[in-house]
């Protein structure tokens, strides 16, 4: 039987590696072409890989957990009929001449059909309440047909249970770190799925369940991590925390940032949206998408912190719209994802798109392109309990707006001593693209617009 090496796909982005998540087929799974494989975790997204050959599954290259560099072997697969493996559909040609013309791969999530076909992007086969979690169908070998295929290159990986309910990668990770079958846990979020919760409870009572010998093996809450003759754990640096790291210390590196804040009484900002909200209660408006307004408001005055220093040119480069990001705390660490020409949507869509953009940012669903390209970050910190922060900029961008928590503090009002809601407000910019003045005009017009809300009318 000929057989096909499908190799990790280009996946674009500067991204150059990727780390298995779980594999949706064994060894002897029957596969079709542009069938889900595997699921993947890049410094940017989880995404799923579909496999561009049709046939049996002969191996698959790297364990689950395993980082795997792009343009090396990730899964063997052979002809079911002792053909070509892929041979029927015409995918399989297009896929190997965009392979012979140096593309690569396919796009990850997307078909290998090309030209007249249309690309459509797969499903991930993610458990849901109202999702079937099952795999793509595929006949399974009978074992004698799996003797006589060709010896494989990686170890078979041995036959999976029925997927679990899960939807988090992040719980998956757990599960392996902490040595816990999901097949054996019940879930207790919607339809049945699994939280994190449940792993750790699932954990916890298999460790108070196990009998206490002399042995010294590592416990299940260590597994997958190295810890030192001192008992310390070592946590590599991978996925999103490698890519937050080399950022944030390139962005100290490069950038001379500068950091100014202001305490400013929101008493009114939360009265106006008490107020739209009241009037609108079927679209329900963020005191995050308030303040993305005010920025809008404040860069389309300010544009010199709407922009981005190019070293290699020696020239700042001022951005035509304005792509806003907006940091979310995740399970994955820090992500920023992007919403494209902001100053174009209205207050109502702002709302809509940040709710949705930073569920789909928690979920890990967000492609790679929604957490690049960013002009200007806006990082509501106060949903930590913080005050105040000097936060480092999202490079290479030029600015971030911080936002501290909205709490009652003594405040004077008209001459009178009152307790007001008051939040502080810090920008931090790089001073290389502009001049204190322009960075304190900017941060006491949105501290102006926090306070009276009825300047954001004469300022559009």
């Amino acid at each position: 039987m000929s057989e096909q090496v499908f190799l990790l796909p280009d996946l674009g982005e500067g991204l150059t590696e990727a780390e298995i998540v779980q594999w949706r087929v064994a060894v002897g799974d029957v596969v079709t072409i542009d069938q889900t494989v595997v699921e993947v975790e890049t410094a940017k997204a989880v995404v799923d890989v579909p496999c561009p050959y049709a046939g049996r599954v002969v191996a698959l290259h790297g364990a689950e957990g395993e980082v795997r560099p792009v343009g090396q072997p990730l899964i063997t697969v052979a002809a079911a009929d002792g053909g070509s493996a892929g041979s029927e559909p015409a995918g399989h040609a297009v896929y190997r001449e965009e392979e012979r013309a140096g593309s690569g791969n396919v796009l990850i999530g997307y078909g290998t059909g090309h030209g007249g076909a249309r690309r459509r992007r797969r499903a991930r086969p993610v458990a849901h309440a109202s999702v079937t979690p099952a795999r793509p169908a595929a006949a399974v070998a009978p074992a004698a047909a799996a003797v006589a295929a060709p010896a494989p290159v990686a170890a078979p990986a041995k036959p999976q249970p029925a997927m679990a309910l899960v939807i988090s990668p992040i719980v998956r990770r757990l599960a392996r770190e902490r040595g816990v079958d999901l097949a054996t846990v019940r879930g207790s979020g919607p339809g049945g799925v699994v939280r994190r919760a449940d792993v750790e409870a699932a954990a916890d009572a298999a460790t108070s369940a196990a009998p206490v010998t002399g042995s010294a093996e590592l416990p299940a809450a260590h597994v997958g991590l190295a810890p030192t003759d001192a008992g310390d754990v070592v946590i590599p640096l991978t996925g999103i925390r490698k890519v937050i790291a080399d950022k944030l210390s390139r962005s100290r590196r490069e950038i001379p940032e500068v950091t100014i804040w202001v305490d400013a009484d929101a008493t009114a900002l939360l009265a106006t949206r008490a107020a739209i909200n009241a009037a609108h209660p079927d679209q329900p408006v963020s005191i995050l998408a308030l303040l993305a307004r005010i920025c809008l408001s404040g860069l389309r005055r300010y544009p010199q912190l709407n922009a981005r220093v190019d070293t290699e040119g020696q020239r700042i480069v001022q951005s035509a719209g304005v792509h806003l990001g907006i940091a979310a705390q995740t399970d994955r660490g820090l992500l920023v994802p992007v919403l494209r020409d902001a100053d174009r949507l209205t207050t109502v869509e702002l709302a809509a798109e940040l709710a949705a953009t930073t569920k789909a940012a928690r979920a890990g669903e967000l492609p790679p392109a929604r957490l690049t390209g960013g002009t200007f970050t806006l990082n509501n910190y106060g949903v930590f309990g913080v005050d105040g922060s000097t936060p480092i900029i999202n490079h290479p961008e030029a600015a971030l707006l911080g936002v501290g928590r909205i709490v009652d503090k003594p405040w004077v009002l008209d001459g009178q001593l009152a307790v007001r809601k008051v939040t502080q407000l810090s920008l931090t910019f790089d001073h290389r693209v502009c001049d204190g003045g322009v960075a304190g005009g900017f941060l006491r017009h949105v501290a102006d617009c926090v306070e009276r809300p009825e300047l954001l009318i004469a300022a559009v």
